[in-house]
């Protein structure tokens, strides 16, 4: 017996993929109406990665998005800003050099969105995107080895990028859609907890399925079992496919009702958009706006 079957035996989920369904839907058609106002809508703005992932990011594109959250508090001086900007490692300098706000300076790295890259490779991306100016690092695990089992690998890889974040936050990406299943899920967010992950993440946006509620459901059971046992707060970010208002307030919801208050601001819980932002402003002002 491994170290990861004493892991896996202490932290052990039994729902199966349809109760998960089940229980999600019984929690967002009781309290969904609760949360589906004004107040949870600038909650939700105040807790976005604002994201720009794209092969054709340039660096024009990258300060024009950093002008305008810098902007922000003077457009809109009676909402919170957003949590933090998200882009490639290359385009790190380009927000620390005209960032102004005191948000988060986010990268993805690790040879993201595939992580099928050498550990050395792994390590050196996390490390220079960190020295460049980000606080906070996603990563993806390596969906691969999981699935076949290899979880000292999995576990030891996020170790050695933990050590390389120096004092940048890492949240690590679960990459939910390809986990084929609701066990594999609760079981791939012990292993990134157990590895040192500050967050725990659903997705990178680049595969089909990215933050489903079930997703949601089962990592925020897994943090909540974490918690309980370690008395440690692992934070929280859903990230691909949230686009509209309603899509925001079912994870929002899914979070208080499983993690409570203390997980409710963005030191524990952020979500990953680019388009969202404008859905909010759009919700909270009442009419069509294109901000961001």
């Amino acid at each position: 017996m491994t170290k990861y079957d004493d892991l896996f035996k202490k932290y052990n989920f039994k729902l199966t993929d349809e109760q998960v369904k089940a229980e999600v839907a019984a929690i967002v058609s009781k309290n969904f109406e609760s949360n589906n106002h004004v107040e949870v809508y600038k909650k939700c703005l105040s807790l976005i990665d604002l994201t720009s992932l794209n092969g054709t990011d340039t660096h024009r594109e990258i300060e024009t998005m950093v002008e305008k959250v810098n902007g922000f508090p003077a457009a809109f001086p009676h909402l919170p800003n957003v949590g933090a900007i998200c882009v490639y490692p290359a385009l790190v300098p380009v927000v620390k050099q005209y960032l102004t706000q005191e948000i988060g300076i986010a990268s993805v790295a690790a040879g993201f969105p595939a992580s099928q890259t050498f550990i050395e490779v792994k390590v050196a991306e996390t490390a220079m995107a960190v020295l460049e100016g980000a606080t906070e690092i996603d990563v993806v695990i390596s969906v691969g080895k999981f699935l076949e089992g290899k979880f000292d690998e999995v576990y030891e890889e996020l170790t050695e990028i933990k050590a390389s974040c120096r004092d940048a936050h890492l949240k690590v990406i679960l990459e939910t859609g390809a986990l084929q299943n609701a066990a594999n899920i609760y079981k791939a967010s012990v292993l990134a907890m157990a590895a040192g992950a500050d967050f725990i993440k659903t997705s990178t946006g680049k595969i089909p399925v990215a933050a489903t509620p079930e997703a949601t459901y089962i990592m925020c059971v897994a943090i909540k079992d974490w918690y309980d046992k370690t008395g440690e707060k692992i934070a929280y970010k859903p990230a691909g496919g949230i686009v509209t208002t309603e899509d925001a307030v079912k994870h929002y919801t899914l979070v208080k009702e499983i993690l409570g208050e203390d997980w409710l601001n963005n030191k524990m819980f952020r979500i990953g958009a680019s388009r969202l932002a404008n859905n909010l402003l759009t919700s909270i002002e009442g009419k069509d706006l294109k901000y961001f």
